[in-house]
Order: structure tokens, then C-alpha cells, then sequence
């Protein structure tokens, strides 16, 4: 046939004939001409039975879209080219292509009819063409994943792909080539070579990949191999045929959806997830290199605004930074953004955090976005991506509470179970180990014999390798990784709660979602220690940036842990390399630390940190000054070399017990005369200070209500008031989580000697308002109070504000504005109760308990009781004896009485309240709490009152056991808030 036939001329006659005999007339064509004729006939000729039929397979899979909705198929954005589609596919071009690139495979030398091709692209358009080459030429696929820059790494990766994938046809581009190293052992094959051969055995290709059977393997994926050597997963046609039909059940997806990826197709986020789903639909489906949206999150939303997206996907840590660039002022520079199409937002990967899918879900639904669309999911390469999600994101877990949202349901096709350690199912909400099976689930790793038995139970069942618990409706709720999981002390800890707190504290100078945890064990230690390392964002000679953020590291970990963390370390990004879906790998981390990978950045950072706190540091100067850092080194276990007389206590983590702790210490260290104000050692947190003020013990000295808990940070500062005790060390667990702004805490007067407590409220607003001014002279201000003090902040804020000051958070702690008649209910015994169970000398229970029979004492016999039935070493740890527990009963009873004849009155212009379990005096449970108490604010309040539910009851939700919680409410209306 003359090559330069018009294909149109044929027209007639392709209808007629088959694509064999077609092909067979056209072996002279050029490409061009070929591509053409094969495009024209795909395109033209009837697909009807086609499109009704069943596929078996993948290549049926693509004739079948190719045959649906005309028109339909892949958009790809090229790397780097975000404003317009560099390539567009319609399903019939793809099949085209594909088909013409599948004839081209079969002239490789050495390729055998069960050859694995292993692909090797950085790009969406040569890994999805080449994918269904080999696909279509009935040859195995296998996709490789990106390669890591440490050589010797990548070398044994590369020898060992060798023998696991049984010397695999190596296809990769030109410019790829060098990431090979040269290794002799691989037979390498680039697509430029390749295509510039002649197509001569397209016709026997076509009919191989047309004919596989739904138990033959379909494809090859590599795990991420983050507990060793990577493993080839064996996905298998009919698997993967049922795992996207699955899919589409669940989330209903049909033609007129229109997909988003930016994952590569390494990734079964990508294959499975989004290409084989849409297109087993006919549907539209858009890629996008990862790299273009990393840099600019948002751009993730203009793309689905542009191409009116239904049904994309992100892990956490991208939904995380979704929400901290849709948080800024005028994230789109004034454009509109119409995100109404957005329905399905998939995320998996790593556990999503409620708190964060809450806050970008009200934000979404600012663009036009419906309901809930965040559907966090659990899937694994060995299950084709998701295959349990989570419809009810965030609602769900906010009624139920949870840190981490729920994973939902299983898609038709996978049953799930927990099982004990012996192999047992247990009951609902019992944490075990996490088991899959169903036709969706895979049968083996690729010529790995060992790992597949190990991998699966003796009744068949996928042992996942998770920890996790199927509530009572049903639903999934990881815990974490069996193996993943830090001992300090006979105590577990989780790594990724520990990062979770890291990531929320929005550390300056910590790149987000580029940190890491992990345990060590060191030569002759008794127990593991807790190692992080992570990414700066500050200048390598940004010394001090250095400093603040290692110790707000160090100050996180110790909230969550107990303990400060054995090492800091900041890496680059070359050394945390993330997965395709962003996920760093603990287990390659640790195995990096622990072979001296990271030895000569450890040098380098304790160098610099060392010399920085030693220029820093000024050593003692008098006996008194050496005394008290001698006691601040044993209580706090630092060596007396890393603490200066002007460290503060708050930089070490401090809490209110060793706070207690130091000054009985200091008192017999330096066998002092007097007692030591608690007030004297919060208000001089340094050894320098503290020298001085006791000093100046036997001196008077002017009240000042402020006490700063935490001075460092640039945001607006936070003032608390205290609760009706008087006293602020309950702050002190708060203040250790809030790093990024100054947090003042506002004490009652009375406590220390010749102080004369309050007489009237006014009195206390007008010398608290003074006190403020004096620290923060304008605003914006953001205050709050723990239940009486919240009254005061209210009343502080109304000050404020007729002062034309403006006020942007004004917190109420579980507190209702009318408060006298409970004022005049706690007479002096029942504040002294109240009193005792505050501090933990008895439970709340105890103390309703054996109220009527201490009304019928006096109150000196009252305190004597609740001394006799204390604790004692809860009484040693507060250092409380009859003067002290009478002097603090005092000051309480004082502030009560001051507040009988309070009403509420005026307004401020907004009010966030926090509200927790009541106490049982005061109402039934939440729910009359809420409707008959709290609700009422909102006659006091001009703009609106918003109301945050938080864990605990009235006196343990700022406890050691609620306090992250909270403070992770806390930040986050902060946020919304402005500030």
C-alpha cells in the first residue's frame, strides 16, 4: 500500500474488516499514518456490545471506556506547566497510542512472554502510556518508585529489584538513565530508542493482552519497603477490576464524576484510586504533577474549581496545609472560587486528625463546598488503595470525641476483623490487631515465598500489620502500627500522637509534616529513649531560630511523654524522603540515626546549640545563686552546665507540682527562715531573679497580679484569669502547649503576707484591667477565665471595649453568666470542699459524700478532717499544712462572697465558651448544662457566641489528662478568631 494513502479513503472498508487485517494493510504506513488509520477505526466503528460488556481484564477495562461516554478521557498538566492541559487523551487516544507502543515492545531483545517491565518515569503522561503498552502487550507491569538519593541505598534497591522481579526489562527515559548507576546487571531500555523502531508485531500483541484471564497478574507495585527491602505485590486482574467497582458502590460515583490525581502512578492512590475508577466509569480524570501543588497547596483548589472536580484525594498532612493557606487573609487575592462540583475529598495514607478535617471542612464550605466531603480512608497497596472509608468525616468523630477521625466501612468486596495476639476475634471496641480479606485483597508477594506466608493467617486471612478497633457501629479506628510504638519507662507511646502535637504547635523554624519520631535504644540503657528529627526552615546560621526550636520541641515531646527527647536533630530534605503519598518512613529514619547517617548533623547542631548556650549562660555569681541551680539541675535532671541564672523554669517544662517541689527544696537547701511564696518563684522563674527576691523576702513588696507563664512567641498575648480558688497553677500544663504567644495568668491577692485579699468585684477588674494595660498598653486583646474568672474576664473585656480597645477572643470556661445563687450556696465549709477536691486531696464524689455531716462542725473542725484524710504525700507535694489550707480557703470563701450580688450586665461583642462535664450540683449533665445554664450568654454577647464542647469535667478539663485536648480547641478558635 502506497504509504501515502489518505486513511479517510479507507473509511468505508475499516467498518467491514477486522483490526487485524487492518493492521496487516498498514504495515508500510509511516506512524503517523498508521496511528491514524488505528485512531479512526477505534473511534468509528461500533462499541455498542462492547461498552455492555463485562471486562475481564485490564485492556477490556480500556476498551470498554474507549467505547462509553464520547469524548471522555485523561487530561495531563506537564511538570512545571500549570496554566494550561499540556496533553489531552480521549479514551480512544489512549487506546490507540497504547496499542501502537504495545507492537513496539515486543522488538526488545530478550523479552519473553512472562517478562516483568519495570517503569521508570517522573512524569504522569509516559508512566500512564507505557503502563497500558505493556498492559495491552500482555507483558507484567511493574512501576518503579522514586529512587532515594543515598546511592549506596539506591545500588542495593536497584540489585535487589533484580532478583525479586527476576531481571526485569528496565523501561525509563533518556534523562532517567544515569539514576540507574551504571549497573551492568540491569538491562535497561529507554522509550526514545524504543519508538524509533519499526512496528512490526503490533497484530499478536493486542490479541495477548486481550485474552488474559482474571487470575493472571495485571500489575506489579512496589511497597515503600519502609521495613526493609521493598516487595512486589501482586495485583491480579479480577482484583483489581472488583476493587474499582467497589469503589464506586461506596462513594457513587457514575460517568458524570470528573477525577483529580496528583499522586504518582507508583502509587495505588493513583492506579487504583483514581485512574482505574474513573475510567471503569468513562469518566474524566485530570493529573497534575505532585511537585505544582506542593509548592502552593491552593492551587489543589483552583484545579478543582477549573475543571469542576467531583472526586479527588489528599492525605493529612496536605489537608493540613490546606487549611493553614485558607486561614490567611485573602488566600485567593480577591477572586471568587466556586468549589459547589467538590464532593468527594478521599484521604488516607496516615490518620487523619478531627481537629483539623473540622477546621478545613468550615472552611471549605465557604467556596460553595456541601456537607462533608473529607472521607478518610484505610488501604493498603495490598488491597488496590481504599477499601474502607469514613462517609461521616468530621461528625462522626466529634460526637464520639475522637483525636483521629474513624476509617469507616468496608467497600463491597473486603470484610475486616480484630484479633488478640492468640488469634482470636475480640469484641467491639477492643483494641488488636487489624485483618483483611475478600476478593479484593491480594494473594501473594511477587516471588517472595516468605513474606507471603508470614503475611497471612493459617485461616487466609491479611494480617495488615495495624492496631486498630471496630466500634460498636461497626467502624474502623486505627491506634497505630503493631511494631510502631515508643517504651520509655514501662510506659507506651505512640509516634505519630507525638508528631501530631508537633505539627499542631506550628513550631517556628519546623517545616511542616517533615518531622519524625522514633524510639532508640541506647548501649546499657535500661529503656528506650524518644529521638526527633526534622526539617528546618530558618537559615543553617540562624543560630538562635535553632535554639527556639529545639526547645519548643523539647517542650512538646515532654507534655506528651514525660521526657525530654534523647536527641533533636535538624536534616535535610534529602534525608527525609517522602513516600508518593508524602509519608515519611519511620523505620528507614531510625535505621538511618542509629548507622551514623546523620552523625555529622548531630555534631553539627549539638556544636552550635552547645556554644550558643555557653555564650548564653552566666554562671553563678554568689552562694546563693550556686545553691538554687544546684536544685534546679536535680529536680529537672539537666547538668548544671546547661543552666544559666537567667534560664527560666518555664523554658524547662515546668509543672505546678515541681514548682512545690523546688520551693520546699530551696527552703531547706538554703535553710531559710520564712516560707517562699509560690507567687515569689513564678514571678522570678530565673536563678538571678529568684536570688534577689528572696533576698528581699523580709521586705514588702507591691502586688502584681501577672504572672508569666510563657514569654517567647509573636502572636497576641493570651491573658488568663484565675478560677475561684485564687490561685493560676492550673495554667501551668496549658501554658507548656502554646509556643507561639506570650500567655499571662492574672492571681488573686492574698496569698502572700501583709497582702490584703479583694473586697468587691470592681476592685478586682479595675486593678486587673491596670495590670494588663501595664503588660499589653493596645490591643487587639484575647483573654479568658476558668470558671469564676471567667465572670472577670467578661467584665475585663467590657472595660476594654468601652475604652475603644478592641477585643478579639474573650474565653468563658465552662461558666454561666448568672452565677449568685451558686455563689451563695458555698457557704465557707462547702468552699473548703470544693477546696480539697480542686487540689486533689480527695475525689468530688467523697466530698458530696460527707458534706451534710461537715455542716455540722465548725470550720476549724472541718480543716482538721480534710488534713486527717488527705493524702500525705499529695499534702507534702503542695506543701499544705492548717495555716495554708485555712489562709487559701480564705482567700476563696473571700472572692465567693464578693459575687452574691452579681448580675450580669451590658455586652461584649463576641464570646467563645468552653464547656465540659458540670458539676453535679449545678446541673443534671451536659445537655442541661448547655440548654439551661450556658445558652444563656447569648443575651450578653452583641455578634455571637460560639460554643466549643471539651473533654472532662468542671475541675479536670484543664487536667494533666484532658490539657491536650483542650489546648488543641483552644489554638484552634484562636485561629479562627484572627489571632
Amino acid at each position: 500500500m502506497d504509504s501515502d494513502v489518505q486513511p479517510n479513503v479507507l473509511y468505508d472498508i475499516l467498518r467491514r474488516i477486522s483490526i487485524k487485517s487492518i493492521l496487516k494493510l498498514a504495515s508500510g504506513l509511516r506512524p503517523q499514518a498508521l496511528y491514524k488509520i488505528l485512531h479512526d477505526f477505534l473511534l468509528h466503528v461500533s462499541f455498542r456490545p462492547l461498552a455492555r460488556a463485562k471486562p475481564k481484564n485490564l485492556f477490556q477495562l480500556l476498551q470498554k471506556a474507549a467505547a462509553g461516554t464520547a469524548g471522555n478521557g485523561i487530561s495531563i498538566y506537564s511538570p512545571g506547566g500549570i496554566a494550561q492541559v499540556g496533553l489531552r487523551l480521549s479514551y480512544v487516544d489512549l487506546l490507540t497510542s497504547s496499542s501502537l507502543k504495545a507492537g513496539l515492545l515486543s522488538q526488545i531483545d530478550g523479552i519473553k512472554d512472562d517478562s516483568v517491565v519495570l517503569l521508570h518515569f517522573d512524569n504522569h503522561r509516559d508512566g500512564i502510556e507505557w503502563f497500558w503498552a505493556v498492559s495491552i502487550a500482555g507483558y507484567i507491569p511493574a512501576i518503579s518508585t522514586p529512587f532515594t538519593h543515598d546511592v549506596e541505598a539506591r545500588k542495593k534497591h536497584l540489585i535487589h529489584l533484580q532478583t525479586v522481579l527476576k531481571n526485569p526489562i528496565i523501561l525509563t527515559s533518556e534523562h532517567l538513565v544515569p539514576e540507574f548507576l551504571d549497573l551492568e546487571c540491569l538491562s535497561i531500555r529507554t522509550i526514545e530508542s524504543i519508538q524509533a523502531g519499526k512496528n512490526e508485531g503490533i497484530v499478536p500483541i493486542l490479541n495477548r493482552g486481550l485474552l488474559k484471564k482474571g487470575d493472571d497478574i495485571a500489575a506489579l507495585m512496589l511497597t515503600s519497603g519502609s521495613t526493609g527491602h521493598a516487595k512486589a505485590v501482586t495485583l491480579r486482574h479480577n482484583q483489581m477490576l472488583t476493587s474499582v467497582s467497589g469503589k464506586s458502590i461506596h462513594h457513587s460515583t457514575t460517568p458524570k464524576d470528573k477525577f483529580l490525581n496528583w499522586i504518582g502512578l507508583d502509587h495505588v492512590a493513583n492506579l487504583t484510586e483514581t485512574h482505574l475508577h474513573s475510567m471503569n466509569l468513562a469518566a474524566e480524570q485530570v493529573h497534575v504533577q505532585a511537585s505544582d501543588l506542593l509548592v502552593d497547596p491552593l492551587r489543589f483548589l483552583i484545579f478543582i474549581a477549573r475543571h469542576r472536580i467531583t472526586h479527588t484525594f489528599a492525605p493529612n498532612f496536605f489537608l493540613a496545609s490546606l487549611r493553614t493557606a485558607l486561614e490567611k487573609p485573602e488566600p485567593f487575592a480577591g477572586d471568587i472560587l466556586d468549589l459547589s462540583c467538590l464532593r468527594v475529598l478521599i484521604s488516607g495514607g496516615e490518620q487523619c486528625v478531627v481537629e483539623t478535617c473540622q477546621a478545613l471542612t468550615s472552611l471549605l464550605h465557604k467556596y460553595g463546598v456541601h456537607g462533608e466531603v473529607i472521607r478518610p480512608g484505610f488501604g493498603m497497596t495490598e488491597t488496590c488503595a481504599g477499601s474502607i472509608y469514613n462517609r461521616n468525616c468530621p461528625s462522626y468523630d466529634i460526637s464520639n470525641q475522637s483525636e483521629f477521625a474513624s476509617l469507616g466501612s468496608c467497600v463491597p468486596g473486603i470484610s475486616m476483623r480484630v484479633t488478640s495476639d492468640s488469634g482470636e476475634v475480640v469484641a467491639k471496641n477492643e483494641i488488636g490487631n487489624l485483618e483483611v480479606s475478600g476478593p479484593i485483597v491480594f494473594e501473594e508477594y511477587f516471588n517472595n515465598s516468605k513474606a507471603t506466608a508470614e503475611s497471612f493467617t493459617q485461616d487466609g486471612w491479611f494480617v495488615t500489620g495495624d492496631r486498630a478497633l471496630i466500634d460498636a457501629t461497626g467502624r474502623l479506628q486505627m491506634t497505630g502500627r503493631a511494631k510502631e510504638n515508643i517504651i520509655i519507662n514501662g510506659v507506651k507511646y505512640f509516634p505519630h500522637e507525638v508528631e501530631t502535637a508537633l505539627e499542631e504547635a506550628r513550631i517556628d523554624g519546623v517545616t511542616p509534616s517533615y518531622t519524625a519520631v522514633f524510639p532508640h535504644r541506647p548501649k546499657s540503657s535500661q529503656t528506650e529513649v524518644l529521638c526527633v528529627v526534622y526539617l528546618p526552615s530558618y537559615d543553617a546560621d540562624d543560630v538562635l531560630a535553632r535554639v527556639k526550636a529545639t526547645d519548643a520541641i523539647s517542650t512538646i515531646c515532654t507534655m506528651q511523654c514525660g521526657v525530654r527527647p534523647y536527641d533533636i536533630i535538624p536534616l535535610t530534605a534529602v534525608h527525609l524522603p517522602k513516600s508518593s503519598l508524602g509519608k515519611l518512613s519511620r523505620a528507614k529514619i531510625r535505621t538511618a540515626f542509629e548507622t551514623g547517617v546523620f552523625a555529622e548533623f548531630k555534631t553539627n547542631n549539638d556544636t552550635l546549640l552547645q556554644e550558643y548556650r555557653a555564650s548564653q549562660r552566666q554562671a553563678p555569681t554568689n552562694g546563693t545563686e550556686a545553691s538554687i541551680l544546684k536544685v534546679f539541675s536535680e529536680t529537672f535532671d539537666i547538668p548544671e552546665e546547661d543552666i544559666g541564672i537567667n534560664t527560666s523554669l518555664f523554658e524547662m517544662g515546668v509543672s505546678s507540682i515541681e514548682i512545690i517541689r523546688l520551693k520546699t527544696r530551696i527552703e531547706s537547701e538554703l535553710s531559710l527562715p520564712n516560707e517562699i511564696p509560690i507567687i515569689t518563684i513564678m514571678t522570678n522563674p530565673t536563678i538571678s531573679a529568684l536570688s534577689l527576691a528572696l533576698l528581699e523576702l523580709s521586705n514588702p513588696k507591691e502586688y502584681n497580679p501577672i504572672v508569666t507563664l510563657q514569654s517567647g512567641g509573636s502572636k497576641t498575648p493570651l491573658f488568663l484569669v484565675h478560677p475561684g480558688v485564687g490561685e493560676v497553677l492550673v495554667f501551668l500544663n496549658l501554658a507548656k502547649y502554646i509556643v507561639d504567644r506570650p500567655i499571662y495568668a492574672l492571681r488573686a491577692r492574698g496569698f502572700d503576707a501583709d497582702e490584703k485579699p479583694f473586697t468587691s468585684i470592681p476592685e478586682i477588674v479595675s486593678t486587673y484591667h491596670t495590670a494588663i494595660k501595664r503588660v499589653q498598653p493596645t490591643g487587639p486583646y484575647a483573654i479568658a477565665g476558668y470558671s469564676y474568672g471567667s465572670m472577670l474576664a467578661v467584665e475585663i473585656a467590657k472595660v476594654l471595649e468601652s475604652d475603644n480597645e478592641e477585643v478579639k477572643f474573650v474565653g468563658v470556661f465552662n461558666l454561666p453568666p448568672h452565677i449568685k445563687f451558686r455563689m451563695r450556696q458555698l457557704d465557707r465549709i462547702s468552699v473548703l470542699l470544693h477546696l480539697a477536691y480542686f487540689l486533689d486531696l480527695m475525689t468530688e464524689e467523697h466530698a458530696h459524700a460527707i458534706s451534710p455531716a461537715m455542716h455540722l462542725l465548725s470550720p476549724d473542725e472541718v480543716l482538721s478532717h480534710v488534713l486527717e484524710q488527705s493524702p500525705q504525700a499529695r499534702l507534702s507535694e503542695m506543701a499544705l499544712d492548717t495555716d495554708k489550707l485555712r489562709k487559701w480557703t480564705d482567700i476563696s470563701h473571700g472572692l465567693h462572697v464578693i459575687a452574691h450580688d452579681y448580675d450580669p450586665s451590658s455586652s461584649v461583642s463576641k464570646m467563645d465558651v468552653f464547656y465540659a462535664i458540670p458539676l453535679a450540683a449545678v446541673a443534671k449533665d451536659k445537655q442541661d448544662w448547655m440548654e439551661n445554664h450556658l445558652s444563656k450568654w447569648d443575651g450578653f454577647v452583641n455578634e455571637e457566641v460560639k460554643f466549643h464542647e471539651v473533654d472532662g469535667a468542671h475541675y479536670t478539663m484543664l487536667g494533666p489528662d484532658n490539657v491536650l485536648s483542650f489546648q488543641k480547641k483552644l489554638r484552634a478558635v484562636l485561629r479562627e478568631r484572627g489571632i
